[in-house]
């Protein structure tokens, strides 16, 4: 047998790049200006990312984090004020949001699609409630129809957190079209990346031109005296990041397309395997472009979770721990926290608590491979698991 662990599952490399790339980095390094204000590149992703998603706009930033604390910035997040965010999601959610000195609330779960849980969020709500912040966990979009709702209701804004979700659809309408601003990342695993970057869907012009003053140090386009209009930071996109983005940009429509096939097949081949809960879907999320691929192991404590994502890592499968419920990590008690402590949290958020101990993720370029080898890590994991599938 072949000494290289992976050599048993063929799986496509990440990050996936071809001479798109390799012209797009020359295209950008010959027209002589390699920042956003200057060159051309970011200004013709934002305009293609925008339309790919169906927004008026889009604002390139530096990274997804950067990009939900514009977001919520422009939306008057600050001190004293709370944002709604799940309790089961990468903790960049609420740092985002405590960073600039407001209030993270977590709340529960969905327990099939691990997207927040409307009723929870309609509970959480208070007088000092700003924003509430689904995240469409692993490109499951959030019952975006039910949150809209809510907010208008309570008149509070919604931001989605779409770093997971490039390119999904959620009730014939894409996610720049669902009318709230959308914060996307660009990180290295992500779906389209280059390296770094993130990215900010807005709604409106008024929306867009707040968020890049903003992001530009607070300096108007054509300012040449140093007039400031507001407060801000360096948040720009460089144009070689840029560059690499476009092409990223092309080719995600046929990678989501086999994604989604190799999900419906690894799925059924999971749900055989007794005890193994593939994540539910809304059906009303057309398109769901697949991040992770993520199931649980449902009575599990974390501690055997954990041994079997490493047994599935030394067989060469690309397995990793589910995120920890956020406020079980040191990072979240660091910055403006709920008037609760970790164990009252978490006994009201008893599904974020289970599945941050019980659930595993695979990444999505096993969604990318052969048929051949989705059958062989359904086949590897029934055996880990002492199982025969049904």
């Amino acid at each position: 047998m072949d000494s290289r662990p992976e050599a048993e599952f063929e799986f496509p490399a990440w990050p996936q790049f071809d001479d798109a790339e390799r012209i797009g980095l020359i295209r950008a390094l010959e027209q002589g200006q390699w920042w956003r204000m200057g060159g051309s590149e970011v200004d013709s992703f934002e305009r293609e990312f925008a339309e790919y998603h169906g927004a008026p706009h889009a604002l390139a930033v530096t990274n997804g984090t950067h990009a939900l604390e514009l977001g919520l910035e422009v939306l008057g997040v600050g001190p004293g004020t709370e944002v709604i965010v799940p309790a089961f999601t990468f903790i960049s959610s609420s740092l985002a949001v405590q960073r600039l000195g407001a209030v993270a609330v977590p709340v529960d779960i969905d327990p099939e699609t691990y997207c927040v849980d409307v009723a929870a969020c309609a509970a959480a709500i208070s007088p000092r409630t700003r924003a509430i912040m689904p995240v469409h966990m692993a490109g499951q979009i959030a019952d975006m129809d039910a949150l809209t709702k809510l907010a208008s209701d309570a008149g509070v804004e919604v931001i989605q957190d779409a770093a997971h979700a490039h390119g999904a659809r959620w009730s014939g309408s894409r996610v720049g079209e669902l009318g709230s601003i959308a914060a996307f990342s660009f990180q290295n695993g992500k779906l389209m990346t280059a390296g770094e970057g993130g990215a900010l869907l807005l709604p409106d012009n008024d929306l867009f031109e707040a968020a890049f003053l903003r992001h530009s140090c607070g300096r108007p386009r054509e300012d040449r005296r140093y007039f400031h209009r507001t407060s801000g930071s360096n948040y720009r996109l460089n144009e070689f990041s840029a560059s690499i983005l476009r092409a990223q940009l092309m080719r995600l429509d046929e990678q989501v397309e086999l994604r989604e096939r190799r999900w419906r097949l690894l799925r059924g081949l999971l749900a055989e395997i007794p005890g193994v809960r593939p994540q539910g879907r809304d059906e009303r999320c057309e398109v769901n472009p697949h991040y992770m691929a993520m199931f649980r192991l449902p009575g599990w404590g974390e501690d055997r979770r954990n041994a079997l994502v490493d047994e599935l890592v030394a067989r060469g499968v690309p397995a990793f721990a589910a995120f920890r419920a956020i406020y079980r990590t040191d990072g979240f008690w660091q910055g403006p926290r709920p008037d609760e402590t970790a164990e009252e949290i978490a006994a009201r958020c008893p599904v974020s608590e289970a599945v941050s101990q019980d659930c595993v993720w695979l990444h999505h370029r096993v969604l990318l491979a052969s048929e051949r080898t989705i059958h062989a890590v359904a086949t590897l994991l029934a055996d880990l698991l002492g199982s025969s599938p049904r």
